[in-house]
């Protein structure tokens, strides 16, 4: 039986030809077969050059099981996620790397409804059984069904009711798919727009998928990848910009002046947005950077709920509080009515409503910027991140209010707070700073706990 290291705590990621290949993909696929008793399974992919050929050894695995494999092709993983519940399937696996590297490749797996796998069961079992790769091939092959067009023509049309067409204004908006899966996605959703007298013009950038990513990786996250999309936006004279990672399911806002807009301000606003329509309603949102969000939840009449950073988690709470959004600053955002998971399609259109009805997104960001400044997410690569950890515990644990160890440490100092946390898969510390009202005090803080850091 041999080790398979692609699996990660709730997803599968690998370097090619090294943790994953198409003999792996085919006993991931046979194994998730197996592990849900599946009859249909959803399969999508992303644009990467490896994603057809894997897809294929997954869907042979699935097939090779008995189970019958409704193929989405070029995808979304979000669509994904929403054809397993509108097909009514077992479960659904969208073969993509993400934003990762050109030699990896991976999947994400979602069980019946759309739910996340079970860490401990679901995922640990696939696992166990694509290692022993001890398959009897069953007497009753599955078959192979390309539900593409019949999948995103009901994606579309989920993705188009959580806008108020009436209230869109004749915006003009830069979309940058950064050659990634978006594009003949986006395409369906702007012309169905168009079909319901949605009055949104498009600037499109880098829009056709290539899977040699010629512009690098889509991943809007890392600051080197912003300029492209920020020169777009002022050159074209757009209302705003809106950027996707690979399989687009986070999406990147800049303002009308090509300003980045940081993710927890995002999900502040589209935190407000859903509270006003529907007051008292449930708001998730991860432990990293909280102030913001909380005020205005609460301003609002909703509840906040925090949860652990990750899909798995989000999702979980989601579905257990009922709550109508969730949101992670890094730019992953979760739609009660869009089977609980997250879309970076549904943000973009939720925010064009929003520019729409209150004016530029800028001014949207300036005052909330203003009450509760931010350092964003500052990586540090340690010899040993416990032991810096440690240091940083004990240098602040006496002067905390409190210290929330849900995920990482989060030590609200009245005043400032910050979130410290350490990666699962590389020696990696993450830090958070977040300030009342006064940006200079992140500025103190992030130094101070940088020294600390580094010792």
């Amino acid at each position: 039986m041999s080790d398979l290291n692609c699996f990660k705590a709730y997803d599968i990621r690998g370097r090619l030809g090294i943790d994953l290949d198409d003999n792996i993909a085919y006993r991931i696929g046979a194994a998730f077969a197996v592990a849900l008793n599946a009859k249909t399974v959803v399969l999508g992919r992303d644009v990467r050059a490896s994603s057809e050929a894997l897809s294929k050894s997954v869907a042979q695995g699935l097939i090779d099981q008995g189970c019958d494999v409704l193929d989405l092709g070029l995808s979304g993983t979000e669509e994904m996620y929403f054809a397993t519940t509108h097909f009514g399937s077992d479960g659904g696996i969208c073969v993509t790397a993400s934003h990762n590297p050109m030699d990896y490749n991976g999947m994400k797996m979602v069980r019946a409804g759309s739910a996340p796998l079970d860490a401990a069961s679901g995922l640990a079992r696939i696992k166990e059984l694509a290692e022993e790769n001890a398959f009897a091939t069953n007497a009753t092959m599955g078959t192979i069904r390309n539900v593409a067009a019949e999948a995103r023509s009901a994606y579309v049309e989920r993705i188009c009711e959580f806008v108020d067409i009436a209230a869109l204004k004749p915006l003009k908006i830069l979309v940058n798919a950064g050659h990634g899966a978006a594009g003949p996605t986006f395409d369906a959703i702007a012309a169905r727009l168009a079909d319901l007298g949605s009055p949104l013009t498009f600037e499109r950038l880098f829009h056709e998928p290539d899977g040699s990513f010629p512009q690098g990786i889509p991943n809007p996250l890392l600051p080197e990848n912003r300029p492209a999309t920020a020169e777009a936006v002022r050159a074209t004279g757009a209302d705003f910009g809106v950027a996707w990672d690979g399989d687009f399911d986070r999406c990147f806002f800049f303002d009308h002046t090509g300003a980045f807009i940081d993710g927890e301000y995002v999900v502040g606003l589209l935190a407000e947005a859903f509270l006003a329509k529907d007051p008292g309603a449930t708001i998730i949102h991860d432990p990293r950077i909280i102030w913001n969000t909380q005020d205005l939840v609460s301003k609002a009449g909703g509840r906040a709920v925090q949860t652990r950073t990750g899909h798995a988690f989000i999702k979980q709470a989601m579905r257990d509080e009922n709550a109508v959004y969730g949101g992670e600053m890094s730019a992953h955002h979760y739609f009660r009515d869009f089977v609980y998971c997250d879309s970076g399609m549904i943000p973009w259109l939720l925010v064009a409503e929003l520019v729409s009805r209150h004016g530029p997104l800028a001014d949207l960001v300036a005052d909330r910027k203003a009450a509760f400044p931010s350092s964003g997410e500052i990586n540090f690569t340690l010899d040993d991140p416990k032991a810096a950890i440690a240091r940083v515990r004990t240098e602040f644990e006496l002067e905390a209010i409190s210290i929330d160890e849900m995920d990482g440490l989060g030590f609200d100092m009245s005043d400032w707070r910050f979130n410290l946390r350490s990666s699962n898969t590389e020696p990696v510390v993450r830090l958070n700073v977040e300030a009342r009202g006064d940006a200079e005090l992140v500025v103190k803080g992030v130094e101070r706990v940088k020294r600390i850091l580094l010792g």
